[in-house]
């Protein structure tokens, strides 16, 4: 017991102090866990490790590159055409909300109309500016982490050999394991990774899916900042739920602003119902399973409490801390 202790107390201290160079090598970790099945299966059907991990890294790299150069453009041109039209935007919001927020007002208190709509007004600037300040902070964050060396050039490389060597590498540290409780141990660690490979697997294949789905769907519909809006409702959807109501409740207030007929609302609210419909009956069955043993609730707790403590390397390690 003493020793497992001061283990653990090395091994958090040590991750406390290089968690700022630790990224590139945990993301590296990451990618090979996520793809080692897919090695495996080319091995059997006859490929050396290193021929299966060579496939397996072009592919990947071809997908990126293309995702990036098709993604990116689009999606800064999305975000310079909301700031062009974003004043119109809070004009148009202010003239719908405007009378029932007087009709309102003037149900339970007495006041001067033009002075209720200098308030509306200013709130509703200050909320379209909010949004617009954490839009261009997410987004410069976004872009400062894509930018970094490390993760571009090293995180593939570390992925590379961790993948070739996996196998071997599990074997090694099996030899580590303390005799009497090695059985012990090796059960709880299948009971992990049957856990992360339904969670890890299953949902980010889901979340990838989703917000392909919400992407292409909001941009045929012609919604401005479509693109961003679906990802992101896509990226979040690892809780049941949170994906959609976030996407909908931003698609709807844009739609509102920026379409004057009922249609296209109408159609912007049904792509995330028929996106709700897709994961919950076929997206999640299929690919989640349905015990995974992991609540929502948990996963958002771990891997806040990861980030708060541990930075990015905390978010990308709360999931297997919490399996």
């Amino acid at each position: 017991m003493r020793f497992w202790l001061i283990g653990l107390a090395v091994f958090l201290g040590l991750l406390y102090l290089l968690s700022s160079i630790l990224l590139p090598f945990v993301a590296g970790l990451a990618v090979a866990y996520f793809l080692d099945p897919i090695a495996d299966r080319l091995e059997r059907w006859g490929c050396s490790r290193t021929i299966a991990v060579s496939i397996i890294t072009g592919v990947v790299i071809l997908i990126l590159v293309l995702a990036l150069n098709g993604f990116i453009p689009l999606v800064q041109n999305q975000i310079s055409d909301f700031a062009q039209v974003l004043p119109g935007y809070i004009d148009s919001l202010k003239a719908f909300a405007l009378p029932y927020v007087m009709e309102i007002r003037a149900s339970l208190f007495d006041g001067n109309p033009s002075e209720l709509r200098d308030s509306v007004g200013g709130y509703v600037e200050r909320a379209a500016g909010w949004i617009g300040t954490l839009l261009s902070e997410i987004i410069s964050g976004g872009a400062a982490l894509i930018n970094l060396t490390s993760l571009l050039f090293i995180t593939p490389i570390v992925a590379f050999y961790l993948l070739r060597d996996w196998d071997r590498l599990v074997e090694q540290i099996d030899s580590y394991l303390p005799r009497h409780h090695a059985a012990t141990i090796r059960e709880i660690v299948r009971d992990i990774d049957t856990t992360l490979a339904s969670f890890v697997r299953g949902t980010g294949t889901v979340c990838l899916i989703l917000g392909v789905f919400y992407a292409i769907a909001l941009s045929i519909v012609g919604l401005q900042l479509g693109v961003v809006i679906g990802l992101t409702a896509g990226l979040i959807s690892f809780v049941p739920y949170l994906g959609s109501i976030v996407g909908l409740i931003f698609s709807v207030g844009m739609a509102f602003a920026q379409f004057s007929e009922w249609q296209p609302i109408a159609i912007v609210a049904g792509v995330f119902a028929l996106g709700q419909v897709l994961e919950g009956n076929v997206l999640t069955p299929k690919l989640v399973g349905g015990s995974v043993g992991l609540h929502p609730v948990w996963v958002i707790f771990a891997i806040l409490a990861g980030g708060t403590v541990f930075g990015f390397v905390g978010v990308l390690l709360a999931v297997p801390v919490a399996a």
